[in-house]
């Protein structure tokens, strides 16, 4: 069993994954995790993300080591990451990777922005997270607060919006809600809700028992 959970960056998802995949016994993949870890070898390395023919290179070179979740969090990394995946040899370096995760043992739970439509597009389910650009410019704004970081929201807003149109418009694997996908707008719900309605999303999907937009089907009798 394949889930795969798309959407824009601090729409939760990570979070939503995190949780169906622990939920379900499944493996659990945050594939944004591995383009952080090209970012971050390239900023290790004082190369320029924006450098297509070492960014490449740093993905062939990608060992499991570097993907070290401690290592690959804030704005630096997160821009440098959203520049080296418009890559097409970056994204053709991964994928292998990517699609041994889904497809070992009983199944996994990848987040990312294009597991649905390129990286496992028969997926068992798809679920797509999203929230408005300035609900997650404030979650993110937080985030970098809990951590000790001193952030300007206007300026985390303005980093988001700008991502969003990067991964939107990128030619290769662009940003986008699949066609066979259901969309939960996490805007107006906590992590608890988000997690819950994820799960009634999910099951559904998978017994049959809602549409593509999230609708409950009629089922018939049995009596």
């Amino acid at each position: 069993m394949v889930i795969a959970v798309d959407g824009p960056a601090a729409s939760g998802k990570s979070t939503v994954a995190r949780r169906l995949a622990a939920h379900f016994g499944l493996a659990f993949l945050d594939t944004g995790l591995l383009y952080r870890a090209v970012a971050r070898r390239m900023i290790d390395r004082h190369l320029d993300p924006g450098d297509a023919l070492a960014a490449a290179g740093e993905a062939e070179a990608l060992v499991p080591e570097d993907v070290d979740e401690r290592r690959l969090r804030g704005e630096g990394v997160g821009q440098g990451a959203s520049k080296v995946a418009v890559v097409p040899a970056v994204r053709a370096a991964l994928l292998p990777f990517q699609r041994r995760i889904a497809t070992s043992g009983r199944g996994a739970v990848l987040a990312g922005r294009d597991v649905g439509t390129v990286i496992c597009p028969d997926a068992t389910c798809k679920l797509y997270v999203t929230a408005s650009v300035a609900e997650r410019a404030r979650r993110r704004f937080e985030e970098l607060r809990g951590r000790g970081e001193a952030p300007i929201y206007e300026r985390v807003l303005e980093e988001l919006i700008e991502r969003d149109r990067r991964d939107q418009a990128r030619s290769v694997a662009p940003l986008r809600i699949a066609d066979d996908a259901l969309t939960l707008d996490t805007t107006r719900l906590d992590a608890d809700a988000s997690f819950a309605e994820a799960v009634r999303l999910v099951s559904g999907q998978l017994s049959g028992h809602v549409d593509a937009a999230g609708r409950p089907q009629a089922q018939p009798r049995t009596d």
